[in-house]
């Protein structure tokens, strides 16, 4: 289909340690739970308020897997791209079908880069299949300067 997109880019902070698991075919596939969060202001009450969303990250290419494998933590700050996708099961003790919406990456499309600046041996956190990298120019902005502009 001409003219369609399917990426997905976040930045926020896993919740558990990532889940590693071997598929039927041999291959390691990497789990993560990562939280990402707004804050605001109230605009009738003052008061400070925010709102965590949790994302269902799934690995399948197999660099990344090691890495993350190796060096992701519970806590850790990352910056993931990849594709949404949705799949459906049956459950067995229901026999209803169940869906689950993933950031899926997988191939050249995706990459995770290592946000935390603890490094330890003082490469780059980069990691990505095909090398992009994250600008750091607006990572910190506070958005408390936005707090009176949001339009809903």
């Amino acid at each position: 289909m001409a003219g369609s997109l399917n990426k997905v880019q976040l930045i926020g902070r896993l919740g558990a340690d990532p889940e590693i698991k071997q598929m039927v075919n041999g291959k390691s596939v990497a789990r993560l739970s990562i939280a990402t969060s707004q804050s605001w202001k109230d605009k009738s009450s003052g008061e400070r308020k925010e709102k965590t969303e949790w994302h269902r990250v799934v690995i399948f290419n197999e660099g990344l897997v090691n890495v993350v494998q190796q060096y992701v933590k519970k806590g850790a700050n990352v910056y993931v791209e990849g594709q949404l996708s949705t799949r459906k099961w049956k459950d067995e003790s229901s026999g209803q079908d169940k869906y689950s919406t993933e950031i899926v990456l997988q191939g050249y499309n995706s990459s995770l880069t290592m946000l935390d600046s603890r490094s330890t041996n003082g490469n780059s956190n980069l990691v990505s299949e095909n090398k992009s990298s994250l600008p750091n120019d607006n990572l910190n902005q506070d958005s408390s300067d936005l707090d009176d502009e949001i339009p809903f």
